[in-house]
């Protein structure tokens, strides 16, 4: 499996102009080669980690959904991307059923309830063909920053099958909670874990994606962005894609847009029956 991990130095709060952007990464990325399996984009790429996602959280199959699966289809692509997305809060005690979201928020107003819409930070996969075949609802929200007080958590890890290969997917801060990953190692090849991971931390982002691997024995590959957001915080990309042994195979620096890997993915089987420490999990 090829893969290609773009570094997306996302503009902050503007997800016309970041798409636009992935229009020419890609591109400049695919243009030119057929060999690419699968394409994965950062957390919230579309608008940076934000805690307004009021400014820029798509409804269910919005435009920007809509732009990364014709890509996806234009490509013969599977890509992987952070997209905050908006729901109508289920304490709205109103009929929403062929309701726009415009008169939920206007009928919120006038029934002075806080919120209209519950938002989550999502990690969604296109296949080839362009449909979404899997959503994540990041489960550990960043209560540090909180992320907790404006979003919504998703319940457990969503794994998925891409190009018939399973694969779990996680977002940034459910790389410090090691349960998340080995409730399903079992069960999957390996984690695909998304991120906006500021460069204060970069040596924490890089020890938990290579531990992840080895304790599970199983390819982790970690996309991280790059660039300055409007926060203030610096990114250092550090993307990578380590193997089940721990060794890593390919990996972004800070200059880097993207990184490109090639996995066996027979590789997790092997190892795991060389060296079966799984079958002693609890």
């Amino acid at each position: 499996m090829n893969i290609l991990c773009i570094q997306f130095n996302s503009i902050w709060q503007d997800s016309e102009k970041n798409i636009a952007q992935l229009e020419i990464l890609l591109e400049q990325y695919l243009a030119n080669r057929d060999d690419i399996d699968l394409v994965v984009l950062p957390e919230t790429f579309h608008a940076g980690f934000s805690m307004q996602p009021s400014l820029f959280a798509e409804n269910l199959e919005g435009d920007i959904s809509n732009a990364i699966a014709t890509l996806a289809k234009h490509y013969s692509v599977n890509i992987i991307a952070g997209i905050a997305q908006q729901q109508p809060s289920l304490d709205l005690h109103i009929e929403t059923e062929n309701i726009h979201a415009e008169d939920i928020q206007a009928t919120a107003t006038q029934a002075m309830i806080p919120q209209a819409f519950q938002f989550y930070n999502r990690c969604l996969l296109f296949n080839r063909q362009g449909d979404l075949v899997a959503s994540y609802s990041k489960h550990k929200l960043f209560s540090y920053a909180g992320e907790h007080k404006v979003f919504k958590a998703g319940s457990a890890p969503t794994t998925v099958e891409i190009d018939g290969e399973p694969f779990a997917l996680l977002i940034c801060y459910d790389l410090r909670f090691p349960e998340l990953f080995r409730a399903v190692a079992k069960q999957v090849k390996g984690f695909i874990v998304i991120a906006n991971w500021p460069d204060s931390r970069q040596v924490h982002w890089q020890t938990l994606l290579q531990a992840r691997a080895i304790e599970n024995q199983c390819f982790v590959i970690g996309v991280n962005r790059i660039g300055k957001d409007d926060n203030g915080l610096a990114y250092a990309g550090g993307s990578a894609v380590y193997s089940p042994l721990g060794e890593c195979l390919a990996y972004g620096e800070k200059d880097d847009s993207a990184i490109f890997a090639h996995i066996e993915v027979s590789q997790v089987e092997q190892v795991r029956i060389q060296f079966p420490f799984l079958a002693d999990m609890d």
